[in-house]
């Protein structure tokens, strides 16, 4: 958390930007043009184009993984989500639109102010109600949850993007929170394809994170408690279902 609000003081934030993962800029924005902008739906285009102002608009949840989430959730139809991760909402917008009318999610962000910057495009999509919004770091947040054992498998769908560093500490939590055959998506697992550069080839400011990135993905490969696909859309996503 202090760590996110020394970043954000940052005169020049696109230093922090992961590149494509891709093999070329191109091939990036030829499967957003050809297959993701024109089935966007409009509440997440309003929110999107309000992002590209913004200074760290490009750590939101990029539209190719959210159309493949958006999908998840239809195949899922969970009725009870968690979200670690909000900034201006586009991932909860996403979340929000494909989940029943009285579906409900626990959104959890330390920055009240990201999310009230998507919050009007929220409120006119007419999805707030769905969305219980906590300021607070998460790991307290999740500790609270699992102190009462009625909410120990009781979650459908989890998405995580936070801080990196702390993946670990809330797989361990969520992983108790989320039923049998539930999802965790867990973004920016790939670190803009950083994970396979040798070390000395990182920028220094962006080690922290993929060093992160490269342990959560082995750990998540020998967890014999989840099912997975670690995936190169976006900044890429590891998919997991929780099997025991």
């Amino acid at each position: 958390m202090e760590k996110f609000r020394e970043m954000v003081k940052i005169k020049d934030p696109s230093i922090y930007r992961n590149p494509v993962i891709l093999q070329s800029e191109d091939l990036s924005k030829y499967i957003l043009e050809t297959a993701v902008y024109p089935r966007e739906p409009e509440p997440l285009k309003e929110l999107r184009e309000i992002n590209s102002s913004q200074p760290w608009g490009f750590i939101a949840t990029s539209p190719d993984a959210g159309q493949l989430m958006a999908l998840l959730l239809k195949l899922l139809n969970p009725k009870k989500t968690i979200e670690v991760g909000v900034f201006t909402g586009y991932s909860l917008l996403l979340t929000a639109l494909n989940i029943p009318h009285d579906g409900k999610i626990t959104a959890i962000d330390i920055d009240r102010k990201a999310y009230d910057i998507g919050l009007p495009v929220i409120k006119k999509a007419g999805v707030e109600h769905k969305i219980d919004f906590i300021e607070s770091a998460a790991l307290p947040i999740l500790d609270k949850l699992l102190e009462d054992p009625a909410n120990e498998g009781s979650f459908d769908f989890a998405f995580i993007d936070a801080d990196k560093e702390n993946y670990l500490n809330y797989h361990e939590r969520l992983i108790k929170l989320i039923k049998i055959g539930g999802l965790l998506v867990y973004d920016n697992t790939l670190w803009g394809g950083r994970v396979s550069w040798p070390e000395e080839k990182v920028p220094p400011h962006t080690r922290s994170g993929r060093n992160a990135a490269i342990e959560f993905n082995k750990t998540i490969t020998n967890d014999s408690r989840v099912e997975f696909s670690l995936t190169s859309v976006g900044d890429g996503l590891n998919i997991c279902r929780r099997v025991a």
